[in-house]
């Protein structure tokens, strides 16, 4: 149940973990506020799927912590004493994916139900196996009880189960008063959790914004010392990563951890170096800006993309290389595709960004100088551009820069505004002396004649991350 303030809390007649070993504390179900109406359909039939054919199955993770929390997951997963092969054999819309872990997915049209097996604390005795390499678990497929998959779990809010047989909460690490503090602890020790998987230094900083937890000051002292063993990790997990911190509604606040802890510079290294060299604090600005702005869209149920994200974190770099480039002589669209490629090269490899973002952030950033040309058919051709509203947006979250692309900015949202042939004369009158922030000119108000020649010119309502 919940208290008047919304902090959770439960009955203090449940058993208390004993720190001697992972003795439950089982609280039933009139003492707690989940309820089977609030877990997906799909996951219900796996739960009780499972139970009727003899299995233990309970909701696991993030679900329970999060019903718990009075939040909706989006997500729901179930650990069973069921084999991966098992379960396959019990549902015939399943496969079974994964070498690293082993597990089953059970589909339900749009909705997928991931189901984990048990694992256990053991090295692998002929129910598995186990690969470990310098501390870093590489193949985790070792069976076991309830009791010893809650003490694999990574943090403590992470190892709560709820059981489908009594509808009860049970928790074996004391995830439970966790909930209750708002901290994020790590079951372990921590500099060993690390090194098993070291993204679950970043997996602490994306729950510690999501939730609005603290992490708890001995499970955030390895990070220092560890955060290098984030290069070793695949790149393509950390753009999976990436996704769930930047695109679910708190990326800024999972940016700000990030800074926070000091771990930008292992999964961003030239976001980093940029933002050090940033002494006016405008670059800043611009990513918080860019990051907030997804935020809304997501909260709005607006279509967001990581090509607008990560074209705004790595601006920065791309910006003061292609700047570099220029003054060695480089022409401008050579010098900012070199710097383009560049940097992107270089982000691959902590981050691996599928090619169809990257080609969609280059050319955010390769019209951005074009936005400062006046002459007709330039005008037009950008207007007409498919990535033009994007790059019309940024351009936007750059006004912070300089008084220049304010007034860059000014012009471009005019233009937009002013029918295609009234546009079309006002450029034509321009003098050359021109300068480039001037205010569309506005000739005298005339009749509009119907089926008037041109199109109309992107709306500045449209969706730029559609």
């Amino acid at each position: 149940m919940r208290s008047p303030h919304g902090r959770l809390r439960l009955s203090s007649d449940s058993t208390a973990p004993d720190r001697a070993g992972p003795q439950p504390r089982v609280i039933p179900r009139e003492q707690h506020n989940l309820s089977r109406k609030q877990i997906s359909r799909g996951a219900l039939r796996v739960l009780y799927g499972l139970k009727d054919a003899g299995f233990r199955a309970c909701l696991v993770g993030g679900a329970v912590r999060d019903l718990l929390l009075g939040r909706q997951p989006k997500d729901f997963d179930v650990a069973t004493d069921a084999t991966p092969e098992e379960v396959r054999k019990l549902f015939r819309n399943c496969r079974l994916i994964g070498r690293r872990f082993r597990l089953a997915h059970v589909v339900f049209g749009p909705e997928i139900v991931e189901v984990a097996t048990f694992r256990g604390t053991g090295d692998g005795d002929g129910n598995g196996d186990r690969h470990v390499v310098d501390g870093r678990i590489l193949r985790d497929n070792v069976w076991g009880t309830i009791e010893e998959d809650a003490l694999r779990r990574d943090f403590r809010v992470n190892a709560l189960y709820y059981d489908i047989a009594d509808f009860s909460v049970i928790d074996y690490v004391g995830g439970i008063g966790d909930l209750e503090d708002r901290k994020l602890r790590l079951i372990g020790d921590p500099a060993t959790r690390y090194r098993e998987d070291p993204v679950r230094m970043l997996r602490a900083a994306r729950l510690a914004a999501k939730l609005g937890f603290e992490i708890d000051p001995a499970a955030a002292a390895p990070f220092e010392q560890l955060g290098h063993l984030l290069a070793d990790a695949p790149p393509a997990r950390l753009f999976d990563e990436c996704q769930k911190m930047f695109m679910a509604g708190y990326g800024l606040a999972s940016f700000r951890m990030l800074e926070r802890y000091d771990l930008l510079r292992h999964l961003f290294p030239g976001t980093a170096r940029a933002l050090a060299k940033d002494a006016s604090g405008a670059l800043h600005a611009l990513v918080e800006r860019g990051l907030a702005g997804t935020d809304a869209r997501v909260v709005e149920g607006r279509p967001v993309t990581p090509a607008f994200l990560f074209a705004v974190l790595l601006w920065g770099e791309v910006e003061a290389l292609a700047k570099e480039f220029q003054e060695q002589g480089v022409a401008r669209t050579l010098a900012w595709q070199r710097a383009a490629h560049r940097v992107m090269a270089e982000q691959g490899k902590r981050v691996a960004i599928p090619r169809r973002f990257g080609y969609a952030i280059e050319e955010i950033w390769a019209l951005q100088p074009r936005f400062a040309e006046r002459a007709r058919k330039r005008v037009f051709r950008l207007l007409a551009h498919p990535r033009f509203r994007a790059a019309y947006d940024f351009l936007l979250l750059r006004a912070g820069e300089s008084e220049a692309v304010r007034e860059l900015g000014e012009w471009w949202t005019q233009a937009q505004s002013v029918p295609p042939d009234q546009l079309s004369a006002s450029l034509a009158s321009r003098t050359p002396a021109a300068t480039a922030g001037e205010a569309v000119c506005k000739p005298k108000r005339r009749r509009r004649r119907r089926g008037g020649k041109g199109s109309k010119p992107a709306s500045p309502q449209s969706d730029s991350q559609a």
